[in-house]
């Protein structure tokens, strides 16, 4: 009996095995789509399935007015995103979310539902909303295929767009791109990155180039320079220093680090010296930087623009021309004007 048993039970898992094996799986009437953007650190993405208009009236017949939609076709339409948000000025929490409309001859209500499981918008419940805003839809070319786009990207804003038939529904997406990317630092640094001296100047040059978190970012470059003192972080510390008014300390600092530099931190440092008026001091950085690396053509042609800034035509011009037997070919252009000028032709 316990045999017989054991027998039915392998024959039933073999044929339930088979048929899942063998079980034919045809292409959908409407295609599943993703579109992702990512702004600063925050991924944004829209999973959906995309209905064709095949010669049908969608708004008021096959979408009906006054109604709740999925916003595409078979399963819910998914948004997600990785850290909070704003959607049209209103907060949004990160995660995921069925993505919900309701069509009008007006404007639209675009809803987020906390039930993003579901199917479509069959069991969509009004008190699982976490957000309902409210868009003004446009009249555009036809478009047989619904789709998702992200448009008008700014620095920590898009445009989430649905396009369909000859409708376009804008959805504006805004992040707070200071706070997430600092928050975003802060979690890394508490993990392998945290290790990491470069990993800790990246972190530091981004808020201090940007007069953010100062006092945090800081700790995280004096941590890089103590761990590994290289020519980008105590360049950084002295240009922090230098913003601070603490010149002489700046100065001392960045002499330091040129001793560490390559030709585009020595040329880097040059032009600093540059925009703060210091044409003397640049110029004997640039003749520096020639003797480091005397087959450069961009070192002569920074010593030549640093010169004729200070008024020396003659010297500039000497140094154009020494750069013009050096450089590429896509540079001769430039140089054969600027010598031709100088030159008085």
């Amino acid at each position: 009996m316990k045999n017989t048993l054991l027998t039915l039970l392998m024959v039933s898992g073999l044929a339930a095995t088979a048929q899942q094996t063998l079980e034919l799986v045809p292409p959908r009437e409407s295609q599943q789509a993703m579109v992702m953007q990512r702004l600063g650190v925050t991924d944004i993405s829209v999973n959906y399935h995309s209905p064709l208009v095949k010669g049908r009236k969608i708004w008021g017949e096959v979408v009906p007015y006054d109604q709740v939609w999925r916003a595409g076709a078979n399963e819910n339409t998914v948004v997600e995103f990785s850290t909070d948000v704003t959607v049209e000025g209103q907060k949004l929490k990160a995660g995921k979310y069925g993505l919900h409309m309701i069509p009008t001859t007006g404007d639209w209500t675009i809803i987020f539902s906390n039930n993003y499981y579901s199917w479509g918008s069959f069991f969509y419940k009004k008190e699982q909303d976490a957000l309902r805003i409210t868009v003004k839809p446009e009249t555009v070319n036809m478009q047989e295929w619904l789709s998702y786009t992200f448009e008008n990207l700014e620095d920590g804003a898009a445009t989430m767009v649905l396009r369909w038939e000859k409708m376009r529904i804008p959805v504006k997406v805004k992040v707070d791109l200071s706070q997430t990317v600092i928050e975003n630092f802060r979690q890394q640094m508490n993990g392998l990155p945290g290790f990491n001296p470069e990993a800790r100047y990246e972190a530091a040059a981004y808020c201090l180039r940007k007069n953010l978190n100062k006092e945090e970012a800081m700790k995280w470059l004096e941590s890089s320079i103590k761990a590994k003192p290289t020519y980008a972080n105590q360049m950084l510390k002295s240009d922090v220093l230098a913003r601070d008014g603490k010149k002489e300390e700046a100065d001392a600092l960045a002499k330091k680090a040129l001793a560490m530099a390559d030709e585009n931190g020595v040329n880097t440092y040059g032009y600093r010296l540059l925009g703060e008026g210091k044409k003397t001091e640049a110029i004997a950085i640039f003749k520096e930087n020639v003797k480091r690396y005397p087959n450069s053509w961009n070192a002569y042609d920074s010593l030549a623009e640093a010169s004729e800034l200070n008024g020396n035509t003659k010297e500039a011009l000497t140094n154009y021309k020494i750069a013009r037997t050096k450089a590429p070919e896509d540079q001769h252009k430039r140089l054969d004007a600027t010598i031709a000028r100088l030159s008085g032709k």
